[in-house]
């Protein structure tokens, strides 16, 4: 129940006289506590027009941590009680003068769940900006025309105005076929979730 309400102080305290009454039309629902948080970034940013500074100030956060080492390991230390990180991200965003937005999301702690969080805003923006993205997971590497074809067949799904962000994966363990990701959708087809199937029907029946 508290990580709710921490949630959704993020969008009340960006709820100006102004904009209040504006609503915002979520381009992907996610769910879960970075899902929750990413979501009320997202509709505090597009209240105050300020989606694209948001975004701009959340990637420089995540390069910073990507490059600095130590801050990295400062962010992840369990033994750090929380209100020690929290502090120290105020001052880190306060110093870099990113907006009032980013700043309730520092101040909230819930900077600090840089991964988490960012990861679930970026797909909000991506799902924003009308991109689809797909991760596609093989056993082995596919080539150039195998590329291809995929890229061509997924294309073939997608709405007007969309495009598609593919990233392919290799995990062996699937032992042949793939596994999509397409949006919110997951689909298998890999060799590895048919013989589990069989094997199971197998023990059913014998």
């Amino acid at each position: 129940m508290a990580t709710c309400r921490g949630a959704g102080q993020i969008v009340r305290k960006f709820s100006t006289s102004a904009v209040k009454n504006k609503q915002v039309q979520l381009p992907l629902r996610l769910y879960g506590l970075e899902g929750r948080y990413a979501t009320a970034l997202y509709t505090a940013a597009t209240k105050e027009n300020k989606l694209d500074q948001v975004e701009s100030e959340i990637k420089a956060f995540q390069g910073l941590v990507s490059k600095d080492a130590n801050l990295a390991a400062f962010l992840k230390d369990p033994s750090l009680q929380r209100q020690s990180k929290v502090s120290a991200m105020t001052a880190v965003v306060k110093s870099l003068k990113y907006s009032n937005i980013t700043k309730v999301l520092s101040d909230n702690g819930r900077l600090p769940m840089s991964d988490s969080v960012i990861a679930a805003f970026n797909k909000i923006m991506a799902a924003h900006r009308g991109e689809v993205t797909c991760t596609v997971t093989v056993a082995a590497p596919l080539d150039a025309a195998g590329q291809k074809e995929l890229s061509s067949a997924l294309n073939g799904f997608l709405q007007q105005g969309q495009s598609l962000h593919l990233t392919v994966e290799v995990d062996p363990d699937i032992m042949g076929g793939m596994t999509v990701n397409f949006g919110e959708k997951f689909i298998d087809m890999s060799t590895a979730s048919k013989i589990k199937k069989y094997t199971a029907v197998l023990k059913e029946s014998a």
